[in-house]
């Protein structure tokens, strides 16, 4: 039996991704994003540093149309290079 959603779409819905902290891992996660999500805005992206500079914590929102979107977005932002784990 197939369980429905909890949620209900389109929505906003935050993703966090966690990375190497390099000059070229926000403006890659941003990349990806736009690649799904035609109004993402990137000024709305929180980072967050961690305690010894060494990754970077960011959450993006996307406007995520269905679960399988959503899970593309995921699966996309998870085999990035830069990417050690995005939630």
């Amino acid at each position: 039996m197939k369980q429905d959603s909890l949620l209900v779409f389109p929505c906003r819905f935050p993703i966090k991704v966690m990375g190497l902290n390099v000059s070229e891992f926000v403006p890659a996660i941003h990349s990806v994003v736009q690649q799904f999500d035609v109004q993402f805005d990137s000024s709305t992206t929180e980072l967050r540093p961690s305690k010894a500079g060494n990754y970077m914590g960011m959450t993006i929102y996307v406007h995520a149309t269905s679960q399988e979107h959503l899970d593309e977005i995921y699966r996309t932002l998870s085999t990035h290079p830069l990417v050690k784990i995005a939630l």
